[in-house]
């Protein structure tokens, strides 16, 4: 689901057809960056990664961790990743504990419980938002709806696309959190706004364009609706259009196409991801 580099300058269309730039670091980049290097690694560099590892640099045990995970460069092997990745989690490596503590939750799920914790308390967007749907779901043998939301709530603060979707839905739906379709567009934005798009950014512009469409928590607005149904995917276009005319069709298409010009990752990071550039 996730694997969930600066992001660029992101383009959006606002109402009364104007642009503007708006600028919206996003912590996943980084991790993107280093996924994006072990697809590409030669078996130079993994000899040396391993040197490195053997030598206890926790980022490389965390890196040797994830390639017997995948089984990048050598088979996939889940005792050899477990073992690299703990040793890079006792060292206080938060990634290695979140993926650690995923790993472990099916054979061992206090254990797997400890070490999201640790990750999601270091300030692990992605682990908070793991911690969140385990709450939610009862991996750990607890469902709390009340820690749940406290977790997705703090990933989505700190930046994960997949909780910010999670927390617009829980604000549309009034689901343990008082209704406000306001606040829902807000997070659904928040979610929209990410590049790459793995799976939350294409939710929340879905969700968002819904809300203009139906003039729920925003002004009913079709431009913005079939800018961000354009965005996501054909789904939803059709109905935007029948209330805009060529020549505003026209317009949002080049914001697109524009939107889409600046919003590219390199070779090497959408070979990775399985996306197209």
């Amino acid at each position: 689901m996730k694997l969930r580099l600066l992001l660029p300058v992101l383009i959006l269309l606002i109402p009364g057809g104007d642009y503007v730039a708006q600028e919206n670091p996003d912590p996943k980049q980084a991790e993107l960056a280093i996924w994006a290097r072990l697809k590409t690694i030669t078996q130079a560099d993994f000899k040396q990664l391993a040197t490195r590892a053997q030598s206890a640099d926790p980022e490389a045990q965390y890196c040797l961790g994830r390639m017997y995970e995948e089984g990048i460069l050598v088979g996939k092997d889940p005792d050899e990743a477990a073992r690299w990745l703990l040793k890079s989690a006792e060292q206080g490596n938060m990634r290695a504990q979140r993926s650690y503590g995923l790993m472990a939750v099916h054979m061992n799920p206090s254990i797997g419980e400890r070490w999201m914790l640790r990750a999601a308390e270091q300030g692990d967007s992605e682990a908070q938002f793991w911690l969140g749907l385990a709450y939610e779901q009862d991996w750990f043998g607890t469902m709390d709806d009340v820690l749940a939301l406290k977790w997705y709530r703090k990933a989505a603060e700190g930046g994960d696309p997949d909780a910010q979707v999670y927390m617009g839905q829980k604000y549309a739906d009034g689901d343990g959190v008082e209704q406000s379709y306001e606040l829902a567009a807000e997070w659904f934005r928040k979610a929209a706004e990410h590049f790459p798009d793995l799976g939350g950014a294409g939710q929340g512009r879905y969700r968002l364009a819904s809300l203009y469409m139906d003039g729920l928590g925003v002004p009913r607005d079709y431009a913005q609706a079939y800018f961000w149904f354009s965005l996501q995917g054909p789904d939803g276009t059709a109905v935007a259009k029948t209330h805009l005319s060529v020549a505003q069709i026209d317009k949002i298409d080049r914001a697109v196409r524009e939107w889409k010009s600046k919003h590219h990752v390199s070779p090497d990071l959408a070979a990775a991801l399985h996306i197209e550039n």
